[in-house]
């Protein structure tokens, strides 16, 4: 299984502010879907954060996403493990499928894998 990129998801009720207050570090926006928003570095395009509120289709906001390169396998090794599956893997209208898993300290974690 592979790793193509962990993103941190801050929550937030002022994502322009803290849009502007990592602009200031070199943050860019490359996404924004209204309920989050993505910052990337322009030099390293896979050091990214999330600015978010509620997350629209799921019943909680996550802590951190994974984006993995084959989501169903680390779907089957997450329940073979017996961890807490939160929201079931699902096919998002924005091109990803993702599941929401509890880590052991309790932060749900998105992984997720964009569909072709």
């Amino acid at each position: 299984m592979s790793v193509r990129r962990a993103v941190p998801n801050l929550r937030t009720e002022s994502p322009e502010e803290n849009r502007d207050f990592y602009g200031l570090l070199g943050f860019e926006q490359v996404m924004d879907h209204g309920w989050i928003a993505t910052l990337a570095s322009p030099a390293v395009p896979a050091a990214q954060i999330s600015l978010m509120g509620a997350d629209l289709t799921a019943p909680v906001s996550p802590d951190l996403s994974v984006e993995v390169e084959d989501v169903d396998a680390v779907y089957a090794a997450v329940r073979a493990a017996g961890a807490e599956v939160v929201h079931p893997l699902t096919d998002e209208e924005w091109g990803v499928r993702r599941f929401f898993v509890r880590d052991p300290d309790g932060r749900v974690v998105n992984v997720l894998g964009h569909r072709a």
